[in-house]
C-alpha cells in the first residue's frame, strides 16, 4: 500500500505508543509496495531463524537510502530501529519516524546516551531493535565497512538478547549515498539474516570479540564485483560531436605575395 494512501492513518496511529505496532505494520506494507514498484528483485535469506516473538538485537551494515525500507520488509515482528536525527526532519514521514522509532544525533554524546537508554527499554519490553554499528554510511559501501562502535554489543550483553548480524551487500548499487543528488540504478537486492549469536553469560570483556565476530559475518556476503558506487548517467545520450566541414581546394589555396622589388 503506497505511503500517501496510508498517511492519514499513520498520523493518527503515531499519537499513542500502544498503536505503534499497527503503524509499523503499515510502514512494512508501504516499504514492500515501494520496492515492488521500483521493480527490484529481492532475495531474502534467513539462516536458522529464531522462534517467532524472540527479542533480539539486529546489527546491519549501512550503505544506502534503501536500507531502512528493506529492513522493514525483511525483518519480522514489531521492530524498532535507531536512525539519524535528520530522518525526523524529512517532510511528511519525518514526524512519524521520530515518534515511532529511535533517533540519534551521532555528534552528541548526550543524544547517543539517550538513544541507548531508549533501545534498552525497547528490548526489555520485548521489541527487537536494529542498529547500524558503523554509525553512518561507509564511503566504500559493499567493499569495506567502517569500524563498528561498541554500543550495540554492550547493549546486547547487558540485556542478554541474541545478536543477529544482517548483510545487505547490494543496496549501494541500487540507491547509493551520493551528496547533492538522488541516484537510482537497476540492481537486484539481497538481504541475509545470519544465524543468531547468543550473548548469555558474556561480559563486557567479550565486547571486542563479539563485535569482531559480527563484523566478519556481515562482510562475508560482500561481493567484489559489486564493490563501489555506480557511475552517474544521464537521461539523454550525449550528442555526437559534429565532424568538421571539408575545406574546399580553392579556400585552402593561399596565394603567396609577390616578392618586393627593391630599386637600385
Amino acid at each position: 500500500m503506497p505511503f500517501v494512501v496510508t498517511y492519514p492513518a499513520q498520523l493518527v496511529l503515531r499519537r499513542r505508543p500502544t498503536w505503534h505496532p499497527y503503524l509499523h505494520s503499515i510502514n512494512r506494507g508501504w516499504s514492500k509496495f515501494a520496492i515492488r514498484m521500483w521493480g527490484m528483485p529481492v532475495d531474502v535469506v534467513q539462516k536458522n531463524p529464531l522462534p517467532a516473538g524472540t527479542t533480539c538485537l539486529y546489527v546491519a551494515n549501512h550503505s544506502s537510502y534503501i536500507d531502512i525500507p528493506l529492513l522493514f520488509k525483511a525483518v519480522p515482528g514489531f521492530l524498532n530501529i535507531v536512525g539519524k536525527s535528520s530522518l525526523a526532519e524529512v517532510p511528511l514521514w519525518g514526524p512519524i519516524f521520530g515518534s515511532t522509532y529511535i533517533t540519534v544525533n551521532r555528534d552528541s554524546a548526550v543524544s547517543r546516551g539517550r538513544a541507548m537508554v531508549q533501545a534498552r527499554k525497547s528490548l526489555e519490553a520485548g521489541r527487537s531493535v536494529v542498529i547500524f554499528p558503523e554509525g553512518k554510511i561507509s564511503p566504500t559501501p559493499g567493499q569495506q565497512m567502517l569500524p563498528f562502535k561498541d554500543g550495540a554489543f554492550q547493549l546486547a550483553i547487558a540485556t542478554g538478547v541474541p545478536v543477529v548480524p544482517i548483510s545487505m551487500p547490494l543496496n549501494h548499487r541500487f540507491m547509493p549515498d551520493v551528496a547533492g543528488t538522488l541516484r537510482v540504478r537497476y540492481s537486484p537486492l539481497r538481504i541475509v539474516l545470519h544465524e543468531p549469536i547468543q550473548t548469555k553469560n558474556l561480559t563486557a570483556a567479550d565486547v571486542p570479540a563479539l563485535k569482531e565476530q559480527a563484523f566478519r559475518i556481515i562482510a562475508s556476503e560482500f561481493r567484489p564485483d559489486a564493490a563501489g558506487i555506480p557511475e552517474a548517467s544521464t537521461l539523454r545520450a550525449p550528442k555526437p560531436t559534429p565532424a568538421p566541414e571539408p575545406v574546399s581546394a580553392s579556400a585552402a589555396r593561399v596565394e603567396s605575395p609577390e616578392p618586393s622589388r627593391s630599386s637600385s
